[in-house]
């Protein structure tokens, strides 16, 4: 099955995909229009299909376009396939014994029914349907930030019930030169700021934004002075289990079987919760892949809730295999329901979740290497971090080292080494580091497998108690990530 989105020739490379793999003998059901990554991932899952492509740069500057490779269970592929594709492309070495000419006999057109299957399969996650209904004009701004959301988040939205959906005209048609964006990412605030000014003019409750491909989304919530503010995706992240858990529990649906799954750079608060619940919390490397493989090893034993990763991937359900913005706003705008039902805005919905397990907070520092030698800089910085790990950070001392190149845990205070399970869900050998400190504190190190970047990731947390104390905690916690930093 071939996707593709609203980048400068997505269309066209979507097409020489499906006429080369049709001319190698291969059928392939190929999407009249644009669709969401996560569509694509469904189609996969429902046709039956070997593999998938999506023609896409995700959320990468208006330059790029890229190809995203999906295996029989939906998920982005994973080794050996990974490894043995490129090795398929690398074997050819004359561009003239590539077979361009398509078999249209081969070439299957997808059309709505697989739309409307789709959105059934997002509806289906709603907890909570009966509380939609209470508050179906909920005023929500969306912008597609001229990608694919266009074609799926109103009416995602729309059959769960809400009414009162205003879509940024500016934003929403399809165009990949993104004309009113620098960067077309829903991380970034000037991506957002036409959702934002919007929601201003309206008095909105919820804005929300996806990225060109559709599988992140940003969402903007208004503080306590009036003013609208972009949530992380940790808080958005954590604001979703939190509400998750809360709603299975209520609707009596935790049996003891349940889980959710996050990577080992995401907030622990979601583990925090979890435990709380009694609900298992996987933890797995970076990359939806891994979160993919967890619900796959666990199929028929376990059920998935719901997980997500801190770069703005959140995925509801198991019906999709890869990060899902379309059902993360029909989620988004459940929980945005719930908050308003109770009498409270989302703001207040976030400090409930910190005063009851605390307030946790992240940063994320990348530092640039380019070229050969920073390759090198980069590999020599590992290569301290492991012989001399850090006695302290932010005044607390360091007791535990993971080293995910190991697979090794060390304790720091007794120098005992035990294994970090090789084949656990989710885990394998990765060069990751991660550094645990007595007040809680983590701090990752990771190079980058996408650019010339290693990235630290710093995870802190104090004690919220009482909300009007929420932005004077949040300052201080900014300013021990800094000083770790």
């Amino acid at each position: 099955a071939i996707a593709y989105d609203s980048r400068n020739f997505s269309p066209e490379f979507g097409q020489i995909a499906a006429d080369i793999l049709s001319a190698n003998g291969i059928t392939v059901y190929l999407y009249k229009a644009l669709r969401p990554t996560p569509q694509l991932s469904f189609t996969v899952r429902e046709l039956g299909c070997q593999s998938g492509i999506v023609i896409t740069a995700s959320h990468n500057p208006r330059e790029y376009n890229g190809y995203k490779v999906y295996w029989t269970d939906g998920s982005q592929v994973v080794a050996p396939h990974d490894k043995n594709i490129v090795a398929e492309v690398n074997a050819i070495t004359n561009v003239k014994d590539i077979k361009f000419r398509g078999v249209k006999k081969r070439i299957k057109m997808i059309g709505e029914t697989l739309d409307k299957k789709y959105l059934k399969a997002v509806k289906s996650i709603t907890v909570s349907p009966r509380m939609i209904r209470k508050q179906k004009d909920l005023k929500i701004v969306f912008s597609p930030i001229h990608g694919t959301g266009i074609t799926m988040v109103p009416p995602a939205l729309a059959q769960l019930g809400f009414e009162n959906v205003t879509v940024v005209e500016a934003q929403a048609t399809p165009d990949g030169n993104f004309p009113t964006v620098v960067y077309p990412n829903p991380e970034e605030k000037e991506a957002m700021s036409k959702a934002l000014d919007l929601a201003k003019q309206i008095d909105a409750d919820l804005v929300i934004a996806t990225d060109p491909d559709s599988d992140r989304v940003g969402m903007g919530i208004k503080n306590p002075e009036g003013e609208w503010q972009l949530l992380n995706g940790n808080q958005a992240a954590r604001l979703i289990i939190y509400y998750l858990l809360k709603a299975w529990k209520k609707a009596g649906r935790l049996t003891g079987r349940e889980f959710v799954c996050k990577t080992i750079v995401t907030t622990d608060l979601i583990d925090a919760m979890a435990e709380k619940a009694g609900v298992k919390c996987y933890n797995t490397l970076t990359g939806f892949k891994y979160i993919a493989q967890v619900i796959r090893e666990t199929e028929g034993r376990e059920t998935f809730i719901g997980g997500g990763e801190e770069s703005y991937g959140y995925l509801i359900g198991d019906k999709v295999r890869d990060k899902d913005a379309i059902a993360s706003c029909a989620m988004i705008a459940e929980l945005t329901a719930f908050a308003k039902q109770k009498g409270i805005s989302l703001f207040d919905f976030l400090a409930e979740m910190y005063k009851q397990f605390g307030f946790y907070y992240e940063g994320l520092i990348s530092v640039t290497r380019k070229g050969k030698t920073g390759a090198e800089e980069i590999q020599q910085m590992m290569t301290d971090f492991r012989s001399a790990p850090p006695k302290t950070l932010g005044g607390s001392r360091v007791i535990r080292m993971d080293d995910f190149k190991s697979l090794k845990r060390t304790d720091l205070k007794t120098g005992e080494v035990v294994d970090i399970p090789a084949g656990k869900l989710g885990i394998e050998s990765s060069n990751v580091l991660q550094f645990f400190t007595a007040d809680g504190t983590k701090f990752t190190c990771r190079p980058s497998g996408t650019e010339p970047k290693i990235k630290f990731y710093i995870g802190v947390k104090g004690k919220l108690k009482n909300k009007s104390e929420f932005n004077a905690t949040l300052e201080s916690l900014k300013e021990k990530v800094a000083a770790i930093g």
